[in-house]
């Protein structure tokens, strides 16, 4: 074989082993571009699904920690003496006060569900952004209804980030209790059932849900939220109906006068 043709074949296996080399430094890079890429979606998760509850579970707990220190509620005398019972709706529907919603992020009172556990309490905000519920908790949307008022109550909240305020709205079972306090008083609704919708479906917000126009007769509340709780293709629906209501200087319902006393630290 002659020197020429040595050098060709050298120069062709340099060819090949440079062409080589430089396949395997490209593998290398798009793998290590890659682990990047996954190590920063699960860093985003882990934000999305755990910093953001951490941040909001604080800010909520300080709004409702503030709102009770505004209006302060009396504690049981002593611990046999259990928080009076709830009474019945008053038979005058004038008795029953519904206050006027306050500005855009400030507090219109506290909610709480006890199938949500024993310690459940969030704030309730006026507005429905982003600045409201992404932090501050339950958002209320403008110009529904007002707790106690005839019509539709309605509030909105997220289920898995920023303080997953609802993360268990699909638990709720007819008959169920949730409490709203305001400045006035305890408003107890009863949970009657909920339903799917997709999200361009606001005649849920109307003052009698899905019948737009129609004067209402009620006095209801509607929690909404996303669905499913890792999504938000949907929207799941939850219906509650007014049930008592009782001024603050009568103690808070039996059910939530523990929780309400410790939130207090009259507990």
């Amino acid at each position: 074989m002659s020197k020429v043709t040595n050098r060709r074949a050298g120069m062709a296996q340099e060819t090949h082993r440079t062409r080589r080399r430089r396949s395997l430094m490209a593998v290398q890079v798009a793998g290590e571009l890659l682990i990047t890429v996954g190590v920063i979606a699960v860093l985003f998760v882990a934000w999305q699904l755990w910093w953001t509850n951490v941040e909001a579970d604080a800010a909520q707990g300080a709004a409702v920690k503030q709102f009770l220190q505004e209006h302060q509620v009396p504690a049981p005398n002593a611990p046999a003496a259990a928080a009076p019972a709830e009474p019945a709706a008053p038979a005058d529907p004038a008795a029953v006060p519904a206050g006027t919603a306050p500005a855009h992020g400030k507090a219109i009172g506290v909610v709480y569900i006890p199938r949500f556990g024993a310690d459940y309490s969030r704030p309730v905000i006026e507005g429905t952004s982003s600045d409201v519920i992404d932090t501050l908790g339950l958002g209320h949307y403008a110009g529904t209804a007002m707790p106690g008022a005839v019509g539709n109550f309605v509030v909105a909240g997220h289920r898995q980030t920023h303080g997953a305020v609802l993360d268990n709205i699909h638990m709720l079972v007819p008959g169920d209790k949730i409490y709203v306090q305001t400045a006035d008083g305890f408003y107890t609704y009863v949970f009657r059932n909920q339903e799917i919708v997709l999200p361009d479906r606001a005649d849920v917000l109307a003052p009698v849900p899905m019948q737009p126009g129609v004067a209402p007769e009620q006095r209801l509340l509607t929690m909404t939220s996303c669905n499913p709780r890792f999504g938000s293709e949907e929207r799941i629906i939850a219906y509650s109906a007014f049930d008592s209501w009782q001024p603050l200087g009568a103690g808070p319902p039996a059910p939530i006068a523990k929780q309400l006393a410790a939130l207090q630290g009259k507990g």
